[in-house]
C-alpha cells in the first residue's frame, strides 16, 4: 500500500497556525495606561505602568504626556503619575448619572446600619466585577474593599450573583475557561442553588477570611445590570448571619429592580472585550 499523500490545502487546513489578534492601536495603548493609573497604589512610577501594561517605556511616557496635556493624568513627584482632575470629573459625572447607582445608594445605607457591613454595588466588566459605590461600617472589619475593587466572576458570593442571573449561554462562555470538569460541575449546581433561593453566599475567600452575601439587580426586561453586596469577615458574615440577611439582600435588590422597570437606558454593566482571558484581572 502507498503512503498516504495530504493535498497542499489539507496541510494548511492542519497546520496552519491561528490568525493572531491585531495589533493595539493608540487608542487601545492610551485605555490601557488610563486602567493602570486608576489602579490602586497611586501615584505609580513610569516602570510601574510600562510592566503592568506591557508597553514601552518611552511609549507610556509620551501617552502620559498627551494624557496629561488633556487633564488626564497628573504628574507628581520624582516622575511618577496618577489619575488627572479631567478623569475623575467624567467618572464622577457617570456615576452620578448612573440610575441603577442612584437607586441603589439609600438601600446600600440601610443595609450598612442594619447588618454593621459593607454594603457596596457592582456591575459585570466582562469576567471580572468592578464595586462601584462602597459604603464602610462604621468599624472597617480590617477589609480592603474600595470604590473601584474588582474580582472574579467565579471567586465568591458577588459575582456567583451574577452568573447566576446571566443566559446560560453566556454563563457557558464564562465557565468554559475554567479547565476542571468537576469544579465546573460544582458552580453550575452552586448557581441553580442561588436560583432557586435568590440570593448567593460564599465563603471560599479564605486567604482573607471574607464572605459576601449578594443578589443581582435586573432591568425591566429581567436582564441583570448590577449586584448588591453585603461583605464581612467570616466571624461577622457566618451561616447564621447569612440566614439573617441573605432575605435582606435579595430584596433589596428586588426593590432596586422594581424601581429599574419604569425606567429607560439602564447601564448593562461595563462588558468588554469578550476575548480577555478567564485568569486576567485589572
Amino acid at each position: 500500500m502507498g503512503k498516504p499523500v495530504n493535498s497542499r490545502s489539507q496541510t494548511q487546513d492542519s497546520t496552519a497556525p491561528a490568525a493572531a489578534p491585531p495589533a493595539p492601536g493608540p487608542v487601545d495603548k492610551a485605555m490601557e495606561v488610563l486602567s493602570a493609573l486608576v489602579e490602586t497604589g497611586a501615584p505609580h512610577r513610569l516602570a510601574d505602568l510600562a510592566r503592568h501594561t506591557g508597553l514601552a517605556k518611552p511609549t507610556v511616557h509620551r501617552l502620559l504626556r498627551s494624557l496629561a496635556a488633556q487633564g488626564f493624568a497628573e504628574p507628581v513627584q520624582q516622575g511618577s503619575y496618577r489619575a488627572g482632575p479631567r478623569l475623575l470629573g467624567l467618572a464622577a459625572r457617570v456615576l452620578d448619572d448612573d440610575a441603577a447607582l442612584a437607586l441603589a445608594r439609600p438601600v446600600l445605607a440601610e443595609l450598612r446600619v442594619r447588618t454593621g457591613l459593607f454594603a457596596s454595588y457592582a456591575v459585570r466588566d466582562d469576567r471580572t466585577l468592578v464595586h462601584l459605590d462602597v459604603l464602610a461600617p462604621a468599624q472597617g472589619l480590617g477589609l480592603d474593599l474600595r470604590p473601584g475593587y474588582r474580582e472574579h466572576l467565579t471567586a465568591g458570593g458577588a459575582g456567583f450573583a451574577l452568573l447566576a442571573a446571566l443566559p446560560l449561554d453566556e454563563t457557558d462562555r464564562i465557565l468554559a475557561g475554567v479547565d476542571d470538569s468537576d469544579t465546573t460541575d460544582a458552580t453550575r449546581a452552586a448557581l441553580a442553588d442561588i436560583v432557586r433561593r435568590g440570593y448567593a453566599f460564599d465563603g471560599t475567600d479564605a486567604w482573607q477570611d471574607r464572605r459576601a452575601l449578594a443578589a443581582a439587580v435586573r432591568d425591566g426586561a429581567g436582564r441583570p445590570v448590577g449586584v448588591i453586596v453585603l461583605t464581612g469577615l467570616a466571624f461577622t458574615l457566618d451561616d447564621a448571619a447569612a440566614e439573617l440577611y441573605g432575605p435582606m439582600v435579595r430584596a433589596a435588590a428586588g426593590a432596586v429592580s422594581t424601581s429599574l422597570s419604569a425606567q429607560a437606558g439602564v447601564r448593562l454593566g461595563l462588558v468588554t472585550d469578550a476575548g480577555r482571558s478567564a485568569g486576567e484581572t485589572r
